[in-house]
């Protein structure tokens, strides 16, 4: 979620570039790290706000998330207008309420910029994931105590430029960053994340209201 592979010796350790003091960062210890703390948890949820800037437009939404292992999730916006993005992992729902119609697509052909965070829980390997895995002392983290690493999406490069991940001290991801071929970029903030909170598989069930026409339709972002 770009076409350049960096193959690593055995000895091989990415490091910031010596900085003003810069600290040390091995790469490959924090994503194991990062790794680490996402496959033991079965379920996550966090506050979200998501960021769109492309072709002279910029869009802030905000909402609920929540993920459940296998590769359930549901993505609750609430501002600036109600939405849902759901998948129960194997199929992908995209409704807004009032609306006469819902959109829904198998998660195996679905092209959305969303759809990779559905599995991060369980198997997260960031370095299998995100070739040429490096860190990005050009990007401000939010927080001065993060870290921002960079890579390039295996699953997605034919559509994604570079994706930056924002790691705080205690190994969570901050922020995501999603740079596209075209230019545009979205960006993903997440707080306020609880750790293998209860969550019932009920959540990720769409029921169409009544009335509601389901439209067989593969859609992205």
């Amino acid at each position: 979620m770009q076409r350049v592979f960096i193959f690593l010796t055995s000895a091989a350790v990415l490091l910031i570039p010596p900085l003003l003091g810069a600290e040390v960062v091995d790469v490959r210890a924090l994503a194991r790290a990062v790794d680490e703390r996402y496959n033991r948890l079965h379920t996550l949820q966090a506050e979200f706000a998501e960021i769109y800037r492309g072709s002279g437009i910029e869009r802030v939404e905000s909402g609920t998330l929540w993920l459940k292992k296998p590769g359930k999730m549901r993505w609750e916006y609430r501002s600036p207008t109600e939405k849902l993005f759901l998948s129960d992992g194997k199929d992908a729902w995209f409704y807004i309420p009032g609306d006469r119609q819902v959109r829904r697509t198998p998660v195996r052909k679905l092209d959305d910029l969303r759809s990779p965070l559905g599995f991060l829980l369980g198997k997260a390997r960031l370095e299998k994931e995100l070739q040429g895995l490096s860190v990005a002392p050009d990007v401000a983290p939010l927080d001065s105590g993060d870290t921002v690493l960079r890579g390039i999406p295996k699953a997605m490069e034919d559509r994604v430029s570079q994706v930056m991940l924002e790691i705080t001290p205690s190994h969570q991801i901050a922020r995501i960053i999603i740079e596209e071929i075209d230019g545009s970029i979205t960006e993903y903030r997440f707080s306020d994340q609880k750790e293998n909170v209860e969550v019932t598989d009920q959540r990720f069930r769409f029921a169409a209201p009544a009335g509601t026409e389901v439209i067989e339709s593969d859609f992205g972002q």
